[in-house]
């Protein structure tokens, strides 16, 4: 089965949290926890790049009137990191652990 190229595949780079992401529509997110309640529609202003169907629009440093609307999924911790310390010949070991706390998003749309 061959692909259709000419399906209209939209996507953009977006600031959230203070981190850039490359999102597409109805796709899944996950990104540093967010002060939102689940369900809450929140919309994303700060977008640096807009691409889609061979056409592409870059921000300076953003795109004006842009916006990404995602929909809160749900929170949740991610995977534990072990931070291990050693010294050798010393007898001194320290072994500390963290789970960050993390928020899905769900991409409803992307506005040019």
């Amino acid at each position: 089965m061959q692909p259709n190229f000419s399906e209209k595949i939209m996507y953009a780079i977006v600031e959230i949290a203070g981190r850039q992401y490359r999102v597409e529509e109805n796709k899944y997110l996950i990104v540093n926890r967010l002060g939102a309640e689940e369900g809450a529609k929140i919309e994303f202003d700060q977008v640096m790049l807009i691409g889609g169907n061979g056409n592409v629009k870059v921000g300076t440093p953003t795109v004006s009137g842009a916006r990404v609307t995602a929909t809160v999924e749900s929170h949740g911790k991610g995977d534990k990191v072990i931070v291990f310390k050693k010294k050798r010949r010393k007898g001194y070991t320290k072994r500390n652990g963290h789970r960050d706390y993390l928020t899905r998003l769900k991409i409803e749309s992307i506005k040019a």
